[in-house]
C-alpha cells in the first residue's frame, strides 16, 4: 500500500526541479529559448499562405465554412483548432492538411535549429523527454 493520502494524486515531474519555470537555475547556464507552440506555427502558416494569395480573412473563412473571428484566432495562435477545422482552412487555401502540417513542421525545425546549439548540453536527468498524455 502507498503512504499517500487516499484522495491525492502523486505528481511525477517531467523535468528536474532546477529546470522548472519559477525555480532557480545555475548562474552559468543561460535560459533555454522557448520552443514555439504548434498552434502558433500552424496559424503563421495559414496567415502567410492567405496573404500570399492576397485573400481576405472573410473570403477564406467563408470558403472553409468557419466563422471569421474563429479563423482569426486560429491564425494568431489563440485557438487550438481541431484537425477538421485545420483541414477546412487548408482546403480553402488550396492545400491539403498534410501540406499545412508539413509546412508547420518545417517551420518548427527551422526555428528550433536556430537555438539548438544553446540547448545541446548533456543531461544527467532521469526525466529525459518522457511525456505521458491521458
Amino acid at each position: 500500500m502507498s503512504n499517500q493520502a487516499p484522495n491525492q494524486a502523486r505528481v511525477i515531474p517531467l523535468r528536474p526541479s532546477a529546470e522548472r519555470p519559477g525555480t532557480a537555475r545555475p548562474a552559468d547556464r543561460p535560459p533555454a529559448p522557448r520552443e514555439p507552440l504548434w498552434r502558433d506555427l500552424v496559424g503563421d502558416v495559414l496567415r502567410r499562405e492567405r496573404q500570399a494569395q492576397e485573400r481576405t480573412l472573410k473570403d477564406v473563412a467563408d470558403a472553409a465554412r468557419i466563422s471569421m473571428p474563429y479563423l482569426s484566432e486560429v491564425e494568431r495562435g489563440r485557438k487550438e483548432a481541431s484537425s477538421e477545422v485545420l483541414a477546412a482552412a487548408a482546403h480553402a487555401l488550396g492545400l491539403s492538411l498534410g501540406d499545412l502540417l508539413a509546412r508547420a513542421q518545417g517551420e518548427l525545425v527551422r526555428v528550433t535549429s536556430r537555438h539548438a546549439g544553446a540547448r545541446r548540453t548533456p543531461t544527467t536527468s532521469s526525466y529525459n523527454g518522457l511525456c505521458l498524455a491521458a
